[in-house]
Formats: structure tokens, C-alpha cells, sequence
């Protein structure tokens, strides 16, 4: 099946089965290596990118569904890092091992853009499908308030017990 949708601004035309998850056509068909897969059942969060504006898993979502679509992975969120998160989430040093952040910084983005100014709770109810297996979950929330804001400062509060 031919799919044309656009993917980070682009217009980009795939030739798969229309049961092939996005996730796999980002990642081995247009190499965009920056989604990442984490458990294939759309319960982690590691492949979350913008389908319309909306954070979705690309894991489930099969490409026949995207004709015509708008995806922005995190190579779309900003080329050259100067998202707001993506800057806090450095300053702040939310990664550790860093393989679930494309999907947290993609679902962040996308609660910023429907919610400027959210509240611990916003954040937790926004982020709560984002799995961290370091539980740098502190930080991340943190990240968030300090890119709402437009502020971040380099910090060791809120890091122990992670």
C-alpha cells in the first residue's frame, strides 16, 4: 500500500503493508531512529510522537491510518535542541539512561502546547503513560514546570529517591 503522509514538516511517501506500525516505518523505512520501541502494546510510552498534534504510539498505530497525517517524531520537535524541554530536560540532567526520553519529551511537548502553565497534577496525569525505568520522574516534572516557565537552573533538589 502507498502511503503519503508528512512526517516533520516533510511530505513523505512509503510503499508497505498498511498494517505495518508507523513505528516501524519512522524508524526502518525513513530512518528516524529517534522513536524508540519499548514494549510493542502501546503501555510504555518510548514511542510516543505527535499524529496530528496529539501524542500517540506509534507501536499500535498502523500506517494505513496516516494517509494524510501530520507526525513530528522528536528529530521534528526542534533540529538543532533548542526546544524549551529539551534544553531543561539537559540543564536539569533528567535522562540517565535516556532510552524512554523522545517519548517523555513528545508527550511533555505536547501537554505544554494544550496546557502552558500545568500544575503537578496536570503533569502527572499528562505523563502518567510514559514509563521511566530509572524513575527520574522528579526531574521530569521539573523539567516540565522549569520549560513552562522558561526557566532552568542547574539543581540536585528533588533527585534523591529516584
Amino acid at each position: 500500500m502507498t502511503v503519503t503522509f508528512k512526517v516533520n514538516g516533510q511530505s513523505r511517501t512509503v510503499d508497505v503493508p498498511p498494517d505495518m506500525p508507523l513505528l516501524w516505518v519512522l524508524r526502518d523505512v525513513l530512518d528516524l531512529k529517534g522513536t524508540k520501541f519499548g514494549c510493542g502494546i502501546a503501555q510504555c510510552g518510548a514511542c510516543t510522537v505527535h499524529l496530528n498534534g496529539a501524542p500517540t504510539r506509534s507501536c499500535m498505530q498502523p500506517i494505513a491510518t496516516v494517509a494524510g497525517a501530520e507526525v513530528t517524531t522528536i528529530e521534528g520537535l526542534s533540529p538543532d535542541g533548542t526546544h524549551p524541554l529539551q534544553r531543561t530536560w539537559e540543564e536539569l540532567d533528567v535522562p540517565q539512561c535516556g532510552y524512554c526520553q523522545a517519548g517523555q519529551l513528545m508527550s511533555a511537548a505536547a501537554l505544554l502546547k494544550r496546557n502552558p502553565k500545568p500544575t503537578d497534577a496536570d503533569i502527572d496525569t499528562a505523563m502518567s503513560g510514559n514509563i521511566c525505568r530509572c524513575a527520574t520522574y522528579t526531574r521530569i516534572r521539573q523539567a516540565i514546570h522549569a520549560a513552562a516557565n522558561g526557566t532552568a537552573t542547574q539543581t540536585d533538589a528533588g533527585r534523591s529517591g529516584e
